[in-house]
């Protein structure tokens, strides 16, 4: 995949990791071009078979993704389409994130709010800086409602309550009280999130892709009943635990101390020598 075709995102790889740094000035507004630009990025690299992790970033340290145009909206709401069962095309994409075999990490230096909120909500993890990162959903306040997925995944991700403090009161929420409730992973200090999102996308591209694309699949099943999401995770395990790369892998394992005293109290580091082929 080139990634090459963008204006307001620049896109990078290196290896299994690709990385965009959104570039929208002044305050990255979600424009239609900035989502067009987004929603291509999301069907070229769900289709890129050699992807495994995607992080998002901003070039703006202020705003990661401040909300969706106010003016498009409007222009919507003066010359209304019939209503519709199908997803719109901001949730097509916000799934697209979710549900493709890669890896997807939010770098959020900055605000977001309204629609880049629910697009950040779609990645599968997310991080922040202590006293910079603020997250807002400021449509309840203007007469509108979250209708970028939000109003379904903010309940599933920090709890009905607080998601309706949220989106009821339309609060700015700080990177620390977002760490507590579970819409951030961490809130990192500034001069720590750079090398923290980096060291972890790396390593998590280092590893063997099925395993990691099975994995993140196995998780997903955790929304089902607990009877069925364990049959899916059985179903998976066993895809894996039969490949010849599975076996040489456990193999190296134990030949690298896995399982001894010693190796056991640098698990993580010995388990990452592995997947390196160290």
């Amino acid at each position: 995949m080139a990634y090459d075709s963008y204006t307001l995102l620049h896109v990078s790889r290196d290896g299994a990791l690709v990385t965009a740094v959104v570039d929208a000035p002044p305050i990255n507004v979600i424009t239609m071009e900035l989502f067009g630009e987004l929603a291509a990025l999301a069907v070229e690299l769900e289709a890129d078979p050699t992807a495994l992790v995607f992080v998002l970033k901003s070039a703006d340290p202020d705003f990661f993704l401040a909300h969706f145009d106010v003016n498009v909206l409007i222009a919507m709401a003066d010359a209304p389409l019939a209503p519709t069962e199908d997803a719109n095309a901001y949730h097509a994409m916000c799934n697209r994130f979710a549900r493709m075999d890669k890896v997807t990490i939010a770098q959020i230096e900055g605000r977001v709010g309204g629609g880049g909120a629910e697009l950040a909500m779609s990645f599968d993890m997310r991080f922040g800086v202590v006293g910079k990162t603020i997250i807002n959903q400021m449509e309840v306040p203007i007469g509108i409602l979250p209708g970028g997925t939000g109003t379904q995944r903010l309940p599933r991700l920090i709890g009905r309550a607080r998601a309706l403090e949220i989106i009821l009161g339309g609060i700015d929420l700080d990177a620390e009280t977002a760490e507590k409730w579970g819409w951030l992973n961490r809130a990192l200090p500034a001069d720590a999130i750079g090398a923290h999102v980096s060291a972890l996308a790396n390593r998590i591209a280092s590893f063997p892709p099925q395993a990691v694309r099975l994995a993140k699949q196995s998780v997903e099943a955790a929304a089902l009943p607990l009877d069925e999401g364990c049959t899916i995770e059985a179903d998976l395990f066993q895809t894996l635990l039969f490949t010849d790369d599975a076996r040489a892998n456990m193999r190296r394992f134990l030949e690298l101390g896995g399982q001894t005293r010693a190796g056991e109290l640098r698990v993580a580091d010995l388990s990452a020598q592995v997947a390196q082929g160290l």
